[in-house]
């Protein structure tokens, strides 16, 4: 079976590439931002944004595209980056961000940004709304997928399973176009996720609760996008849950797997440090892509692809 063609995974790590940098930018003007975990959650939203969902902003108000919950709210400035480049923020916009007087908060207003599903940022909610969506449809006669991206870290909100164990309940009664996606960097605000709370054996959880759980490396995009298309499907007769394994601030090299780069702005010679870093993790990527021999990656290509990590990109230099 076929994942996704060359060209649209060399698009992909292009646009991913973009959002990124665009991002880090962004954290500049509006002098702070949750950069971490909106690093670490930026190649799900590509995947979904640019491939797997049926979303074209030009027709964000057909009533039959695709709902895109993302209910770790505080990613706000990835989603910014991303409408700004889908088009629906402005560019010259994004030097307001979080600034007095902004349409653009730290976690977006769904009144004041066309496309965006839910306004959120209170931990544990996006969940609910995503399943209310998916039932909305089934009334409505409408077979759109609704999906929800949760922190990993907010799934020590009972909210969380309590909407997991609704998904299960109303599988074939609308609940089987719910996808649940976790972006699990593994660190929360406070530190890392197994310190605070622990999560694991946090696949099995999900299991317990009734789903066909897929864990995948959340930077690799044929295993994102064959994850998803997995779950489009829905062959299981269950609600799916892909766990997307990351790196919070993934991409530069101080912040890298480090929770305390959860929120903070960098000075001006960090910055550009770590936009280098971007840089040189985009171009290695996208080689790894253009050098694919194949004009369509195939399933069975999946476990020869290379995922691109620190030790690829970085070298320290000598003290």
């Amino acid at each position: 079976m076929s994942v996704l063609t060359k060209q649209e995974w060399i698009d992909l790590e292009t646009k991913v590439a973009e959002l990124r940098d665009l991002c880090m930018q962004t954290t500049q003007w509006g002098h702070g931002g949750h950069w971490g975990g909106s690093s670490s959650v930026a190649d799900i939203l590509a995947a979904l944004y640019f491939k797997s969902a049926n979303f074209d902003f030009k027709k964000y108000d057909d009533p039959d595209r695709d709902r895109i919950v993302v209910s770790k709210g505080h990613a706000g400035i990835m989603l910014a980056s991303l409408f700004s480049v889908l088009g629906s923020i402005p560019r010259e916009d994004l030097k307001t961000f979080n600034l007095t007087g902004s349409k653009l908060g730290v976690h977006l207003d769904s009144n004041k940004v066309k496309g965006i599903d839910a306004s959120t940022g209170s931990l544990g909610h996006g969940s609910s709304l995503a399943l209310g969506m998916a039932l909305a449809g089934r009334v409505q006669g409408r077979s759109y997928k609704s999906y929800v991206i949760l922190g990993d870290g907010e799934c020590d909100e009972g909210s969380v399973w309590e909407a997991a164990m609704a998904g299960a309940n109303f599988y074939g009664r609308g609940a089987e176009n719910y996808i649940t996606i976790v972006d699990r960097n593994k660190c929360m605000i406070d530190g890392p996720t197994e310190k605070v709370m622990k999560l694991e054996p946090f696949a099995d959880k999900w299991r317990a609760f009734g789903y066909e759980v897929i864990e995948v490396d959340g930077h690799n995009f044929p295993q994102l996008i064959n994850a998803i298309e997995t779950a489009k499907a829905d062959k299981a007769g269950k609600p799916y849950a892909i766990i997307a394994n990351t790196l919070k601030g993934y991409g530069v090299a101080f912040a890298e797997d480090n929770y305390l780069h959860h929120y903070g702005m960098y000075p001006p010679e960090k910055c550009v440090i770590a936009r280098e870093d971007l840089a040189k993790v985009a171009k290695a990527r996208l080689d790894v892509a253009k050098s694919f021999k194949k004009d369509t990656v195939e399933v069975e290509d999946l476990a020869g692809i290379k995922t691109i990590t620190k030790k690829d990109w970085y070298v320290e230099e000598a003290k």
